[in-house]
């Protein structure tokens, strides 16, 4: 998704709007006034609010799609596939935090392409199931539930943004604790 640069203007400005009042509390004419233009003006270069938040959705999965498939295209030991996994979702959340906690909220108001971007969503899902399956049994982990794990992994990574303050330099120890968690918490006495 290539955006021109007013468009990209207009996409950030909107990020801040919608984090600050939500999608559904959002209007044309808001987004207009934080830009310092007509409302009229808008329409030059985006089609309706909704395509704003199909930016906003769609870029962001397509982020999480691409640092998954360079962690599957890696030839790594199991473990650390794990690790690099968790390593570039979560970085992929919290450079896009203000992001992330709309794509995560506020997908649903998505009408035209709503369909289209549950089957995306199910689809990533279904990737990491596919890959953490593998891991865990490369590793010889018991996987009682692949699609419970899944789902807990990647809810706990998407709104990991709550835990980290902006600019702080305890980062890279939350990101090792939440990595700890993840893959110690859900293997119990496995430990090694």
């Amino acid at each position: 998704m290539e955006l021109k640069e007013k468009q990209r203007r207009i996409l950030n400005v909107a990020v801040e709007l919608f984090k600050e009042k939500g999608y559904m509390g959002s209007s044309v004419r808001d987004l207009a006034t934080k830009l310092n233009i007509k409302a009229a003006s808008l329409y030059a270069h985006i089609r309706s609010k909704e395509e704003i938040l199909e930016w906003i959705c769609f870029g962001i999965a397509q982020e999480f799609f691409d640092e998954l498939q360079e962690v599957k295209n890696t030839n790594i030991p199991p473990k650390e596939k794990l690790n690099l996994f968790l390593d570039k979702h979560l970085s992929v959340v919290l450079e896009n935090r203000d992001v992330t906690h709309i794509y995560s909220n506020e997908w649903r108001h998505l009408e035209e392409r709503l369909p289209e971007f549950v089957e995306l969503r199910r689809s990533y899902q279904q990737e990491v199931e596919e890959l953490i399956s593998e891991i865990y049994q490369a590793e010889n982990w018991e996987l009682k539930s692949p699609s419970f794990t899944t789902r807990f992994i990647l809810h706990t990574l998407n709104n990991s943004y709550f835990w980290f303050k902006r600019n702080s330099d305890s980062t890279d120890a939350i990101i090792d604790e939440i990595r700890e968690k993840i893959l110690f918490g859900l293997l119990g006495n496995q430990k090694q």
